[in-house]
């Protein structure tokens, strides 16, 4: 299912231990901005439909509403197959599927993967993992933080991303075969799959509406991957 495994528990006097499952090649974050090597395009498209599918059963089929709360690079963990596992739930809320919990609003993602909504202070919902899967979908692509946008002397950051996302759908209605190319990780020489490029660009630019309510659910993401998979 995507998620790390949690395989004991330890609770004594002081002392509380989790004992996870051991996950071989460490974080996605230590491929794609570190030194572990290069993510070929198959890799980053397998995880990116493994975080979808894992993100999906916390949102919509447990028993309880899980909200991650903090999905970012470093928090997905790649096993030796390169499959994708989801951890770090130290900020992640367990709420009632009917229940609206103000509280939730006090915790914060990371800066750089934090949905608006954080800024105004109000309850939120598991549209917030939904907009921080997509700012990873776009470094699963690109190859690089868009929290760099902050610090490479083009302004305003917030101003720059929605740019970025007004090209990505403009691209998408005119750009053709290969408009996705210009997009893509230099160091993957162009050795891509393009429909599955221009459709991870697709769901990002989907997840990182402003506007919650027209950010898609994950089992709407999953289902989208699946018909190009089917095709």
């Amino acid at each position: 299912m995507n998620l790390v495994r949690v395989w004991g528990v330890c609770s004594e006097r002081k002392h509380q231990l989790l004992v996870y499952e051991y996950v071989e090649n460490g974080s996605l974050a230590m491929f794609l901005f570190g030194n572990n090597g290069l993510l070929q395009w198959d890799q980053r498209y397998k995880i990116a439909v493994g975080v979808a599918k894992g993100l999906a059963y916390l949102h919509h089929e447990c028993l309880d509403w899980i909200i991650h709360c903090d999905v970012k690079p470093e928090n997905i963990l790649l096993d030796e197959d390169f499959e994708p596992k989801i951890s770090d739930f130290g900020v992640a809320k367990l709420l009632q599927r009917d229940q609206t919990d103000p509280n939730v609003s006090k915790v914060r993602g990371t800066r750089g993967y934090a949905a608006p909504e954080w800024a105004f202070n109000i309850p939120i919902n598991e549209k917030v993992d939904v907009y921080s899967y997509g700012v990873v979908l776009l470094e699963l692509v690109t190859g690089s933080r868009v929290s760099e946008l902050r610090s490479n002397g083009y302004g305003d950051s917030e101003a720059v991303l929605r740019q970025l996302m007004w090209t990505i759908v403009e691209k998408l209605k005119y750009g053709g075969q290969s408009w996705s190319a210009e997009f893509v990780d230099p160091k993957l020489s162009g050795n891509v799959e393009h429909m599955q490029v221009s459709l991870m660009l697709e769901v990002a630019t989907m997840c990182m509406e402003k506007e919650r309510s027209q950010r898609p659910t994950m089992n709407d993401i999953v289902e989208k991957f699946q018909t190009l998979s089917c095709n």
